[in-house]
């Protein structure tokens, strides 16, 4: 069964408590990011469904965000998501050719995760660092100014941080 800590869901009353009375819902995103956090990396339907039922909403409105925003994952992941920045400027930059070597390296397509789960590949859109192109998200950090060398890098660094 999918439930917070009591710590935790005492985070949840206070965020919830930064809002006015019948507007609860504007603490879906931040409880969602503590919900993903808390429960392996992931939006399970479970998980979104207790995430409703604590923000007193209907499940589909918790589905609508979630499976809106690309910072929030709907199926398993590995433990490093590579986030890579699909939209004009970083194409042009490149982006198409380091997925490419991404989706070469690792044994992956764009949403799949490598076999021993460390690895999900995952494009993304615009991700505000448009002079820093070809760049992804890696956790809470950008990498800037992509080769198939600072790729390489970065999966032996992932691969050292597990090891």
């Amino acid at each position: 069964m999918t439930q917070f800590s009591d710590t935790r869901l005492a985070e949840v009353r206070q965020i919830i408590d930064r809002y006015p009375e019948g507007k609860q819902k504007s603490a879906l995103i931040p409880v969602l990011h503590m919900a993903q956090e808390d429960f392996s990396g992931w939006l399970s339907p479970e998980t979104m469904d207790y995430v409703a039922s604590l923000l007193q909403l209907e499940p589909i409105e918790v589905y609508e965000v979630a499976t809106f925003y690309s910072m929030f994952n709907t199926q398993p992941v590995g433990s490093h998501v590579f986030e890579v920045c699909h939209t004009g400027p970083c194409m042009l930059r490149g982006s198409d050719d380091i997925i490419s070597y991404i989706k070469g390296k690792l044994g992956i397509g764009v949403g799949e995760t490598t076999a021993d789960g460390l690895f999900t590949l995952k494009t993304v859109e615009c991700l505000g660092a448009c002079g820093y192109a070809p760049m992804m998200q890696l956790g809470k950090h950008y990498r800037e100014h992509l080769t198939p060398e600072k790729v390489d890098a970065i999966i032996e660094e992932c691969r050292q941080s597990v090891a």
